[in-house]
């Protein structure tokens, strides 16, 4: 009988780890299986590419830094022009940065909306929750150019396509990672205020807003990085800004690349400048105000 006991715990373990150990080569066996395909789609996707480009990717690899040595080159022969080049592009580059700041601000309003009307605990309308996170995803998915495009098509081109665009995206990305900042937020001032009688706004306001702040402005400072970036981008399909300059300078070739060479230098100048300031009040409001009563 004692014997008979030993055995049965016995066998289940083997059985146990029988069962286990099926179960880690199969998933070797998937997973060896999905390598293979996607080897596979990388070698048919590249070997397509390659086909249907103008020319062998092979052939025009060693070229690669052909360009860029024409831009440098011309633009070292002219560089005591260099200085009025910058004077001459530097309206464009403050209608580029005024479009990531304005796109940045909407979309730091827009997605702290969102992503209160989104989070369980905090939302007016409860039920409305999956519906809120389908339009955040929705405004995620549409890359800006694609609004862009449309928006160029029926309001003309410049500055307002490249706001609207970029702001939508900036709701739906920002209102993502809001909401999962709110689901971290202690909900006790919101039920302390709630048995008082406070509105769902003063709620809010007095028992979220506290809280979330500067989460919510460090991440919308790493975003007008990125929207400045994008509305640089979306200048090159009329969206006005210094990335319509640089489109024409590109576009105009040899005699004009000096143009091109100082349009990229103010926009490395300008996206360093950014990230060393928003990286620095970021580390304020994540880290150094928590300290500020030391």
């Amino acid at each position: 009988m004692t014997e008979t006991t030993a055995q049965a715990p016995q066998s289940g373990i083997e059985t146990i780890r029988s069962a286990y150990l099926a179960e880690m080569r199969m998933k070797r066996i998937y997973g060896g299986v999905l390598l293979i395909l996607f080897v596979a789609m990388m070698a048919a996707g590249f070997r397509l590419a390659d086909a249907r480009n103008a020319g062998s990717f092979a052939g025009g690899f060693t070229h690669v830094f052909d360009f860029p040595a024409e831009i440098l080159a011309e633009a070292g022969e002219k560089l005591g022009q260099m200085p009025g080049h910058f004077v001459e592009y530097f309206p464009a580059l403050i209608e580029t940065v005024n479009i990531a700041a304005v796109s940045t601000l909407v979309g730091l309003l827009g997605g702290a909306l969102m992503s209160v009307l989104a989070t369980r605990g905090m939302a007016l309308w409860p039920r409305a929750i999956p519906v809120f996170r389908r339009i955040m995803d929705f405004c995620r998915a549409i890359p800006e150019i694609v609004v862009a495009l449309v928006l160029i098509y029926v309001l003309g081109g410049g500055p307002v396509p490249a706001m609207i665009a970029i702001a939508l995206h900036t709701v739906g990305s920002l209102g993502k990672l809001f909401s999962e900042v709110n689901e971290n937020a202690d909900l006790k001032p919101v039920e302390g205020l709630t048995s008082v009688g406070a509105n769902w706004g003063q709620r809010i306001w007095l028992g979220v807003v506290p809280q979330v702040a500067p989460n919510y402005l460090s991440y919308a400072l790493l975003r007008l990085e990125i929207n400045i970036r994008a509305s640089a981008i979306l200048g090159f399909v009329g969206a006005g800004g210094i990335g319509y300059e640089l489109k024409n300078a590109i576009s105009w070739g040899q005699g004009k690349y000096d143009n091109a060479a100082a349009i990229f230098l103010l926009l490395f100048l300008t996206i360093v400048v950014v990230d060393q300031l928003s990286s620095a009040l970021r580390h304020y409001l994540t880290k150094g105000a928590g300290h500020g009563h030391d």
